[in-house]
């Protein structure tokens, strides 16, 4: 049987999508399913370099129909553009086989994201004809003593008299610095001072001037150190001056970032089907292992925390693609996508793990690279704790301040997301409203644990009025990301629940869902209760906001065997 919720390559058709794009998904899981198991466990074993992979994109056209906007493709390449739908579907692909290949794939993503964002159309035309020729490119911004502090880079910009420059200077955990055929590269110039002196501008990996030091993880992911000595920077290779160099870093940030959380999904998607299966056909004490309560429980709770990964990011989707100058609320969402969706792919992953045990670290499984892969996308494109405090700027506006806009439909159409490369300064988050939250549960009032989460939703709310951190605690991150968490958790369920009346979800599964959510926030109320700057009011507010799910063991075993379906489903090809 095959769970319609999940993505299973046996019965992959992404009818939803034009004829090329369809093509291509399933030219992409036919190739891997060709490749067998057996190979794409010992490539990831031994470490090896993605050569065929990536031959197999440049001969399809992979990258370069999926990554060149429409404006920087010619007449006669009608089914290029940038369609944030179908990159996710992507992501989900690579995912589900193996996160070497999504990282070539999302490191090429940052590196264009400069480009595309330049106004040098002569960069723009050279990276076209690039991604045509099956090149990948690379993201230059992070360096090993600063990080990703753009502030701080010491990637040196000295003027040479000929209108052009002179680079020098190292960066760090930079994917595809191996091979990229364009590497984007942030640094400053010496002879300006402050954010007008910044600079970002494109290098080739192969130049005599580009000195590839080693690859600073043990995978077959390249995240490479490089340094660059005295590489000669013309006038056509620069993409970004100034103020607009720093925007172009986060706008391009926002782009790559949103790609975490459907690569999430399909390591935790293949996992699945691997526990499942190892669990209903493992005997212990004369029954299965799936006859067991708590196993039943555990494996519950991962299969509806994954379906609700899949139903906000589906939905998030739609507000990406549909942002404008006056619609910025896909700022918000994107680092829920990199924050929630991911952190919950570690949750599913360990709860699958608690059952199957030993099995998890067989090097005959999938499941196995998985539980090692989920752990790097929440700390890809800004920790947690980052994304965490940027969603926190948009609390109050989002539970207390709504605005009115039009309704956004769901957004598979054919068209380029233009927007994305000309976002703008990054700044302003203050200033971002978004719609009301409350009709998202409104319309499930009937369904208990959403009803009961609401009540939880609406005691956030009086937390915000009534006992918001004060100036002396807005200075207190740890106590500041706990409220996050719980505000998270809001932002999470309306999306959830957007996108359940869009898809028609199964209110059962919803049901549960929410029952997993409604434990998550009494859990944060709870860690928010024993920080050590909470006050007595807000004590008493967290332990006042404690909830228990609504249990139901009728729905629970009409959810269960939804999942208990799902053992011999799906296995890799051999």
């Amino acid at each position: 049987m095959s769970d319609p919720l999940l993505f299973n390559p046996r019965t992959y058709d992404p009818a939803h999508f034009d004829p090329e794009t369809r093509r291509l998904l399933r030219a992409t899981v036919d190739w891997f399913e060709d490749r067998g198991k057996r190979k794409l466990l010992e490539d990831y074993r031994s470490r090896a370099w993605l050569g065929d992979f990536l031959a197999f994109s440049a001969k399809e056209g992979l990258f370069a129909t999926f990554l060149t906007p429409a404006p920087a493709a010619g007449q006669d390449e009608p089914d290029k553009r940038w369609d944030t739908a179908r990159i996710a579907a992507l992501n989900e692909i690579f995912g589900f086989y193996g996160l070497d290949y999504w990282y070539a794939w999302q490191v090429t993503v940052l590196g264009l994201g400069p480009v595309w964002q330049s106004d040098n159309a002569a960069a723009r035309a050279r990276s076209a004809e690039l991604l045509a020729e099956g090149e990948v490119f690379a993201f230059g911004l992070s360096e090993k003593t600063h990080g990703a502090d753009i502030y701080s880079t010491d990637m040196l910009l000295e003027p040479d008299g000929e209108g052009g420059f002179r680079a020098t200077g190292s960066k760090y955990y930079i994917g595809n610095g191996n091979a990229a055929g364009l590497v984007s590269v942030f640094g400053r110039r010496t002879d300006v001072e402050g954010p007008d002196g910044y600079v970002f501008f494109a290098a080739d990996s192969r130049h005599p001037a580009y000195g590839l030091v080693k690859n600073v993880v043990d995978s077959s992911k390249y995240v490479s150190e490089f340094r660059l000595t005295d590489y000669p920077v013309t006038a056509s290779d620069v993409l970004h001056t100034g103020r607009a160099a720093f925007d172009a870093a986060l706008n391009t940030v926002n782009v790559g970032k949103f790609n975490l959380c459907t690569a999430s999904i399909g390591i935790c998607e293949h996992a699945m089907y691997e526990a499942v299966t190892h669990a209903q056909g493992r005997i212990l004490y004369g029954r299965p292992v799936t006859a067991f309560p708590h196993v039943r429980r555990e494996l519950t709770d991962a299969y509806v925390r994954l379906v609700g990964m899949k139903l906000f990011s589906d939905r998030a989707v739609d507000y990406f693609r549909s942002a404008g100058p006056d619609d910025r609320r896909y700022l918000l969402f994107n680092p829920m996508t990199k924050m929630k969706v991911t952190t919950e792919g570690e949750k599913v992953i360990d709860l699958m793990w608690d059952v199957i045990a030993a099995k998890g670290f067989e090097k005959d499984t999938y499941f196995a690279q998985a539980a090692v892969e989920i752990r790097g996308l929440p700390k890809l494109e800004g920790t947690v704790h980052v994304n965490l405090a940027l969603i926190l700027k948009f609390m109050r506006n989002h539970l207390l301040e709504p605005a009115e806009y039009a309704p956004v439909p769901t957004r598979l159409d054919a068209a380029d997301d233009a927007f994305l490369f000309r976002q703008g300064p990054a700044r302003g988050l203050g200033s971002v409203r978004f719609h009301d939250w409350r009709p998202a549960y409104d319309a499930y009032a009937a369904v208990p644990n959403v009803a009961r989460f609401r009540e939880q939703a609406d005691a956030l709310c009086e937390f915000v009025t009534t006992a918001a951190p004060d100036e002396a605690q807005s200075r207190d991150l740890d106590l500041l990301l706990a409220v996050g968490q719980l505000f998270a958790l809001v932002v999470h369920g309306q999306l959830i629940l957007e996108q359940a009346r869009l898809s028609g979800l199964d209110e059962d599964v919803l049901d549960e869902l929410f029952g997993a959510l409604v434990r998550d926030f009494s859990a944060h109320a709870v860690e928010l209760h024993g920080k050590e700057s909470a006050t007595a009011v807000q004590q008493e507010w967290a332990l006042g906001a404690v909830r228990r799910p609504v249990v139901d063991t009728d729905r629970a075993g009409r959810v269960w065997a939804r999942v208990e379906a799902l053992a011999g489903a799906y296995e890799m090809a051999p």
